[in-house]
């Protein structure tokens, strides 16, 4: 029953209103302006106390970013003890990575419009920095992002369906067509095409994150099924659950070494204000919900569906675990159990913010360090910056986006809209 216990209870509390109400409710200013007096709202999170501030107690803007690249010499800041250096570039909006076993390097080249829709990989088998081979493993794919290997198949998550590839260790391209071996809906608001990947531990199962449709279930919460959650499978496609659902946009995705709990990173909703909704991440527990669209942050109500609240929906909602900030984009997720850092970032995690563009000043392009203790998440701090060029301007150098480690302990970062990966490693 666990696969249609969150599914169709989204679906089936909202058929009467989607019948009803076409959309979800606009205000006019002066009823904005009602709303941002009611009191600011205390939450408890697992790292402190949490101010949420009223709806529309500040306007919705637009700043986006101009992309102005890194001139010779120029990289992002790291903090002291940590050394950045260029670890490949020339790339087409590089999204996501993979690091095989084999450490063969996978890079998903993919963007919202002109997308190079290829994986390439990178090969350096004596670990001195330079590839004896890079080239395409596959291309002529629809918006990849996520990928896996698990026996003997290679998974790519294409922004409408899986597919798995026959495959064997060291191979340097795919050369099948592949099985496609779930659907699933396509594109999404904004940015939410992404579909990542994640197996657990025994490769029993595999988990799919997929976005929203829309912004706050504008178009119909028929248009959300399936969707704003993470979805389980068997490795074959089979047996699909809805693993967790009200999240709006999880992207990243990895496990607590300590805990052994499901982690994502989450984009919430736009429209509230300049500094509403916080973006988080949070363990994410098997049948849970998380209360998007009706409300957010445990049982904070969205104005919007105030005609239809969905009250036995909002009372389940689960509190997050960690903010990260407003509009963010924090689309990045890893832990990192390595040795090679200082003790302190053993088991934390980093989150790679890819910068808003609904928001001033400008909030993300930069990767944070959210540290562990125990298995629990202490309060985030800054890890890399320097993306911000000019705030007045909205110039950005990058943007970075995916995050994931190498076999010798250093970390590789994404910046995909300067099309080039960075790799920290400690000095």
């Amino acid at each position: 029953m666990r696969n249609i216990t969150f599914s169709l209870l989204l679906v089936g509390a909202t058929l009467t209103s989607c019948a009803q109400m076409k959309e979800v409710k606009e205000f006019n200013e002066q009823e904005k302006q009602e709303l941002s007096q009611r009191p600011a709202n205390i939450v408890e999170t697992a790292v402190g106390k949490l101010e949420i501030p009223a709806p529309f107690h500040s306007k919705s803007i637009q700043k986006v970013s101009k992309v102005v690249g890194w001139k010779e010499g120029e990289m992002p800041i790291a903090p002291e003890g940590f050394k950045v250096e260029i670890f490949a570039d020339g790339f087409e909006h590089p999204r996501w990575t993979y690091v095989a076993p084999n450490k063969d390097v996978f890079v998903v080249e993919a963007n919202t419009r002109n997308s190079a829709n290829r994986v390439t990989i990178l090969r350096d088998q004596d670990g001195d920095g330079i590839f004896e081979h890079r080239g395409a493993f596959k291309e002529g794919l629809n918006q990849p992002f996520g990928m896996l290997i698990l026996g003997d198949y290679f998974y790519i998550a294409n922004t409408d369906g899986l597919y798995r590839y026959n495959y064997k260790e060291g191979d340097l391209n795919l050369k099948s067509e592949g099985e496609k071996i779930v659907e699933l809906p396509a594109g999404g608001y904004n940015n939410h095409w992404t579909r990542n990947l994640i197996a657990n531990a025994d490769g029993s199962k595999i988990y799919i994150s997929v976005g929203s449709a829309s912004n706050v279930g504008e178009y119909g919460m028929d248009k959300e099924v399936r969707r704003a959650g993470i979805l389980e499978i068997n490795p074959d496609g089979s047996g699909e659950q809805v693993y967790a659902s009200g999240i709006r946009n999880p992207v990243g995705m990895d496990w607590n070494p300590v805990t052994g709990e499901l982690w994502t990173a989450v984009n919430e909703r736009d429209k509230l204000g300049n500094n509403l909704v916080p973006d988080y991440i949070t363990s994410v527990k098997q049948g849970g919900w998380y209360g998007w669209p009706y409300s957010y942050y445990g049982q904070i109500k969205d104005p919007r569906w105030e005609d239809n609240p969905h009250n036995e929906l909002v009372e389940k909602a689960i509190m997050p675990d960690v903010p990260v900030g407003p509009h963010t984009a924090s689309l990045g997720f890893t832990f990192y159990n390595h040795d090679s850092f200082p003790v302190k970032y053993k088991n934390g995690a980093f989150v790679g913010q890819h910068g808003s563009w609904n928001r001033d000043p400008l909030s993300g392009y930069k990767v944070v360090f959210v540290p562990f203790v125990n298995g629990q998440p202490q309060p985030p701090e800054d890890f890399l910056t320097g993306f911000i060029a000019n705030e007045e301007t909205g110039e950005v150098h990058g943007r970075p986006v995916g995050i994931t480690t190498l076999p010798d302990g250093s970390l590789l970062v994404n910046d995909d809209d300067s099309n080039v990966i960075w790799k920290i490693s400690a000095e």
